[in-house]
């Protein structure tokens, strides 16, 4: 099935007609709404500089359940000795421009119009950070969407071992508290999957998405805490 085009009209193809790589359209643009509407759909965009805009929508799809986090017993010590501080939303434009910076030699999606589209996103209150701070320096973290009860994952850096998992570990817990259904992280890695991320199909990832976001009456955003302690919790799940 051939790609479909956007053009300014604000609406998706149903996403059972992307392409078995999971392309699902080509163009658009990247505004709030677009952003917002794509997310709730269970689509998302990833291009490289020099493209037009792909919208994706693979199947199967990557999630990590908040509740099924998976702490190794080294990591484990890593939390319980404190050795870094977490903070959220305290420098979304710092943990962005990490995730852009590390990729730079594999080269990145991060173009200059997908930093300031999320950088408004962050302004309106759906974009988020995670920042890993060691000696008041920021060493990892991650940013992603926050919509209703969903946590769709875009992007994590590590300038020191454990930085990027801690950062994870501690957002996996805050989505606990908030009761969150889940995060979403797009596609498969062997990071991810070594912190507890499954595959499921992208019908089944679409009723998640239905049962987690907000219908009438409901909060479209949720709020993060300022910080949180790094440690070990009862709320995580150690193996």
């Amino acid at each position: 099935m051939s790609c479909i085009y956007l053009s300014e009209e604000l609406w998706f193809p149903p996403v059972e007609e992307a392409e078995e790589i999971g392309l699902l359209a080509i163009g658009g643009d990247l505004s709030p709404q677009r952003l917002l509407l794509a997310y709730s759909l269970g689509i998302f965009p990833w291009y490289n500089p020099g493209e037009p805009i792909l919208w994706w929508s693979p199947d199967p799809r990557c999630v990590l359940f908040p509740d099924q986090i998976h702490i190794s017993r080294s990591l484990h010590k890593v939390l319980k000795r404190g050795d870094f501080h977490v903070t959220f939303d305290r420098d979304f434009s710092a943990v962005i421009e990490g995730c852009r910076q590390v990729r730079t030699e594999q080269g990145t999606w991060i173009t200059p119009e997908m930093y300031s589209a999320y950088v408004e996103l962050h302004r309106l209150g759906f974009a988020h950070s995670v920042e890993c701070w060691q000696d008041d320096q920021l060493v990892g973290g991650l940013y992603g969407i926050s919509v209703g009860r969903c946590f769709f994952g875009e992007s994590m850096f590590s300038r020191v071992t454990n930085a990027s998992k801690v950062a994870m570990v501690t957002l996996c817990r805050q989505l606990q508290i908030l009761g969150f259904r889940l995060l979403d992280c797009q596609q498969s890695s062997e990071h991810l999957l070594s912190l507890g991320a499954t595959e499921i199909t992208r019908d089944f990832f679409c009723s998640l998405l239905a049962d987690g976001l907000p219908g009438d009456g409901q909060k479209l955003k949720s709020n993060f805490p300022a910080s949180s302690p790094a440690e070990d919790s009862s709320i995580l799940r150690s193996h």
